[in-house]
């Protein structure tokens, strides 16, 4: 059996993983993402019991239980190249023996909600509601560093090329779908769906104008009127397509979730963001726990 060298797979001198600085028995099968690293405190604030808490960088874990439930939830900074580091390294965490650095022949699978902010660019999808991303879609160009092919949407990916003219000096935009099982267990009439757009950056990248000019001045209009087969683009932010692909890549189950506080449509925001985001919080872990 092939050992992974040590170069690939890095661990910290008490034999935790390199960046998120945890062992497995740190590790519950149901994670929650979350951007911001004092957030994780919000969500963690719910459990009944806490066993477990960590922080390395901008990587801030707490494992504890709610409504015995076993969560682990953790920061992952913002951005795919973050997502690329913590997505890895959990899957590391339940699939390799990391004593003999050999993949196990039993396959972990994980759940992995993340629970963020976002933008939406429908005007009839209002600040303070949540929106479930039935798909991501990544602006990044990470995913194709992975031999991706076998889970792309191509169909619906040519056609938002076409509809928008996309750049060819870009990175080609890629499609992956969310998790089924997850999103029988989080939709419901509260909730909008669609596809969650996902950029590489915050400022030219989402379309936002300071003092550099952008490539495709029209491209955000471009997006929100993308409509494939009744599926439309409800909302912009950094992180969904990245877990998507890798959750998806790697035999975990993944869906984002977004309390949206501005809309890009209307040009307004959240009166009380830190409410809205609460609020998405209780109501991901009261349908996950149900």
């Amino acid at each position: 059996m092939n050992k992974i060298a040590p170069s690939e797979l890095i661990l910290n001198p008490d034999g935790s993983i390199y960046h998120i600085n945890l062992k497995p028995e740190h590790v519950s099968k149901n994670i929650i993402f979350v951007g911001d690293q004092n957030r994780v405190a919000k969500v963690a604030k719910h459990f009944d019991s806490i066993a477990f808490e960590t922080q390395k960088r901008e990587f801030k874990t707490i494992t504890g239980t709610y409504k015995n439930t076993e969560f682990t939830v953790i920061s992952t900074g913002i951005g795919p190249d973050n997502i690329d580091i913590v997505v890895n390294e959990l899957d590391a965490l339940v699939n390799i023996d990391l004593k003999s650095r050999t993949i196990k022949k039993e396959h972990t699978q994980l759940n992995i909600v993340r629970i963020g902010t976002s933008g939406s660019l429908q005007s009839d999808i209002p600040v303070d509601s949540i929106v479930l991303a039935k798909y991501g879609l990544g602006f990044d160009g990470m995913l194709h560093a992975y031999d991706c092919e076998n889970i792309l949407e191509k169909e619906m990916e040519d056609a938002f090329i076409k509809h928008t003219n996309y750049s060819s000096r870009k990175s080609r935009p890629y499609i992956v779908k969310n998790s089924i099982e997850l999103e029988k267990k989080l939709i419901s009439d509260k909730v909008f769906s669609g596809i969650t757009a996902t950029a590489g950056g915050f400022y030219g990248p989402q379309g936002r104008v300071l003092r550099l000019a952008v490539q495709d001045p029209n491209l955000n209009h471009k997006i929100d009127s993308f409509n494939f087969n009744g599926i439309k683009i409800t909302n912009l932010e950094m992180e969904t397509s990245a877990i998507y692909g890798l959750a998806k890549l790697l035999g975990h189950h993944a869906v984002s979730m977004n309390a949206i506080i501005a809309n890009r449509a209307n040009l307004t925001f959240s009166n009380d963001m830190y409410k809205a985001v609460d609020n998405l919080i209780e109501y991901t872990l009261n349908k996950l726990a149900g």
